[in-house]
């Protein structure tokens, strides 16, 4: 019998096949983890771009109250939309400002569809979850949800 040696031997290069299952699947379970904690990360780093627009568009509200002493007609309240939320004073969820009341929200668009976050004149925030939100979101009647079930 044959006994191979291999200082260099071009027998002894390369992994075994069992060696490479193993790392397939260590990878596996490493990536059974990561993707869903990263698609998480990437979810809670759009929603900046709605509560910062939110708070900016109450101050404007505030400033053009003071102003004018009603928020009829305010040019906050002028829809306008950024790359992940759309923004108005009226449409499915918010109501018009009126003479002392106003409800600016932002709703969610492309991969934030369902998340609909929400601010009033007396700085009342709130979140709501709609069809198409990801799992495990939950909304919250009290605050801007920042992450997963209901988290503020």
């Amino acid at each position: 019998m044959k006994h191979i040696t291999c200082p260099k031997s071009p027998a002894c290069l390369g992994f075994t096949l069992i060696e490479l299952m193993v790392t397939v699947a260590v990878i596996g379970i490493l990536a059974s983890f990561a993707v869903p904690a990263y698609t998480d990360y990437v979810t809670r780093g759009k929603i900046p771009e709605a509560t910062s627009t939110l708070a900016t568009k109450r101050v404007q509200m505030e400033q053009f109250f003071q102003d004018n002493h009603t928020y009829v007609n305010a040019p906050p309240c002028v829809s306008s939309s950024s790359k992940y939320f759309t923004f108005d004073c009226g449409g499915t969820y918010g109501v018009a400002g009126t003479t002392t009341a106003y409800t600016i929200e932002a709703v969610g668009t492309g991969s934030m569809n369902g998340f609909v976050y929400t601010i009033d004149q007396n700085n009342t925030k709130a979140t709501t979850m709609t069809s198409g939100a990801p799992s495990g979101w939950t909304g919250n009647a009290n605050c801007w949800v920042t992450r997963k079930g209901g988290v503020c």
